[in-house]
């Protein structure tokens, strides 16, 4: 697909139009059918880890709306849709033993995909780890590692006859820092050395995955999605430079380094200094291993400056502007530079934006009506951000906006609501909302079109 095969506000033939969601964040059903507990079910039940106690035990229950989510995804155009099998739905002990009834849930779903016309981009670990496998020591355990491509080669061996794109990880960042140093999701750890561990071997992880896909379904396309962002100094110092620096390097650099060129970044290294993982003699030929694309998952920018009194010297700083409901910067104009940085300094053969999109505090519909002009204005602005991107030759193939429902996020549970589509979390009501229908008409027309009353 060439990016000069495009006029004016449209895209290039062939993009591909999605929208994603997450096994935890939607499926529900959570002792059903043979499934296990995850990392998230044991977090998300420990008193005060989330907002309200909210659980993922029920989420959007589509688990059993399946077939009407499927409907939904029709109705919008979507000719993608990017989701994440539950590896404690279809392998519950981590290892070994698989639960038929489990997989035979993604069978379903992918067969139900492929009947219209939607393509299926399943992600092979999106943070619902085995909490048996936790119990031995989860992503600072390398046996882990081996654990998660016993486990891809059974998802691969199934559903590869009919699945030729693989998303392997979701951002390992958030998994490794957010979930082992800062203890704000699973599995709840404050420690730098597990963070590291944990982010190591999830990158391991993942180039292992690429060698099971490989060999299992050699006619597929395969790649790792990172959550990557623009990190600005706040001010002029060489201080605060400096610390922007390390920001992106703990963000940015410590995971497209060792997927790119086969190495972490060095001022990291010394850095982490006693911190630093095992590393053993093949793991960067591993994480290296070519990919066919990134997936770049962007919400906002982080501004820090120097800040002496932190234990990282650094300190984010809030900017004037629009916010999100989680209080995200509204800067559409980041996600362009994002796109030419990373296509000038990684060189990815193809790149897609697999996650971008916005909480606001959305009412409930009235008359069937869900108006959300906020979001409809922010996906547009990054949709236009994103077009800009290939005039300057980035190879950008896709775009998957988050989230297409409303659904359980995280450790701020039920509080935000990120979807193009509302759910009554007491009755399970679907209502696209006014963002949704807008995007529709993107997806069909291929094209960037105004924003309506």
């Amino acid at each position: 697909m060439s990016n000069s095969a495009r006029s004016g506000l449209s895209f290039p033939q062939g993009f591909v139009w999605g929208a994603a969601t997450a096994a935890y964040q939607v499926e529900g059903a959570a002792t059903e059918d043979g499934r296990g507990e995850s990392i998230w079910d044991r977090f998300s039940h420990t008193p005060g880890k989330t907002h309200n106690g909210d659980t993922g035990d029920v989420a959007i229950d589509h688990y059993h709306l399946w077939k009407s989510d499927l409907e939904i995804m029709s109705e919008l155009g979507l000719n993608a849709y990017r989701f994440s099998l539950a590896w404690p739905r279809i392998i519950p002990t981590g290892r070994g033993q698989i639960n038929e009834k489990g997989l035979d849930f993604y069978d379903r779903l992918t067969d139900g995909l492929l009947e219209r016309g939607i393509s299926p981009w399943p992600t092979l670990y999106h943070w619902d780890l085995p909490q048996v496998l936790e119990d031995a020591g989860g992503w600072r355990n390398r046996a882990t590692v081996d654990a998660f491509a016993d486990y891809v080669d059974a998802i691969t061996r199934r559903l590869g006859d009919r699945v030729k794109n693989w998303i392997t990880v979701n951002e390992p960042w958030v998994a490794g820092f957010l979930g082992h140093l800062m203890g704000i999701h699973a599995p709840g750890l404050r420690n730098l050395g597990a963070a590291l561990s944990a982010s190591h071997h999830l990158l391991l992880a993942h180039g292992r995955a690429m060698d099971v896909i490989r060999s299992n379904v050699p006619d597929s396309k395969a790649g790792i999605t990172l959550n990557l962002t623009m990190v600005y100094p706040n001010g002029d110092s060489a201080a605060d430079a400096e610390v922007a620096h390390q920001m992106d390097g703990q963000v940015n650099r410590w995971f497209l380094d060792p997927v790119f060129r086969g190495q972490y970044p060095e001022d990291m290294v010394r850095g982490f200094d006693a911190a630093m993982p095992k590393i053993e003699a093949e793991d960067f030929s591993i994480i290296s291993r070519p990919t066919d694309f990134l997936g770049i998952n962007y919400y906002s920018p982080f501004h820090v400056e120097h800040d002496p009194g932190s234990p990282m010297q650094m300190r984010m700083v809030e900017q004037e502007g629009e916010k999100t409901s989680v209080g995200w910067l509204v800067d559409p104009p980041s996600l362009e530079k994002l796109l030419v940085r990373v296509h000038d300094e990684y060189a990815p053969a193809e790149m897609y934006i697999t996650e971008n999109g916005a909480a606001f505090n959305d009412a409930p519909p009235v008359d069937g009506r869900v108006q959300d002009e906020r979001r409809t204005v922010y996906l547009h602005d990054h949709l236009l951000a994103s077009l800009k991107s290939l005039d300057e030759d980035v190879p950008l193939r896709g775009y998957f906006v988050w989230s297409l429902f409303d659904n359980y996020e995280w450790s701020e549970g039920y509080a935000k609501r990120f979807g193009i589509t509302y759910v009554d979390y007491a009755t399970m009501e679907r209502t696209l909302k006014d963002s949704a229908r807008w995007y529709a008409e993107v997806t069909r027309a291929n094209a960037v079109l105004p924003v309506r009353d």
